[in-house]
């Protein structure tokens, strides 16, 4: 049984692994953090938040310092959907956001029984252009 976790995540109750929930690719041990198996892009913070003042002229200019913020922000590996964004003190390991009971979750689903479960496809409908 899979269970959707987010909009881009659910879990394999069967295997105990997260996958993308856009194209079911395998990403990483339930029982752990699941962006330890994304890909990472480090942001610098000034290319979300440009400078409002010129920064040649002031020390301050209301974007945030790349020495003390990045903005991290999590892939899949196979599609390249986005799947998280953080924004993290350089240099800090990626926050654990979401740790779930897993054997709390089994047990739970198991006592729904398979009719209950939930419907964990693509979390994105695609369309050809044609109305397909």
């Amino acid at each position: 049984m899979k269970v959707a976790m987010t909009e881009y995540l659910r879990i394999n109750l069967k295997s105990e692994r997260w996958e993308c929930r856009v194209c079911d690719h395998d990403i990483a041990p339930a029982r752990g953090n699941y962006k330890e198996g994304l890909l990472v892009h480090d942001r610098d913070p000034r290319e979300i938040h440009p400078p409002i003042l010129d920064p040649d002229k002031y020390r301050f200019t209301f974007s945030p310092d790349p020495e003390w913020v990045r903005i991290l922000e999590y892939c899949c590996p196979s599609c390249g959907t986005q799947v998280e964004t953080e924004y993290a003190v350089p240099g800090h390991p990626p926050l654990h956001d979401m740790e779930v009971d897993l054997d709390a979750l089994k047990a739970q689903w198991a006592a729904r029984g398979e009719a209950a479960a939930p419907y964990a496809g693509p979390a994105v409908v695609r369309d050809d252009g044609h109305g397909h």
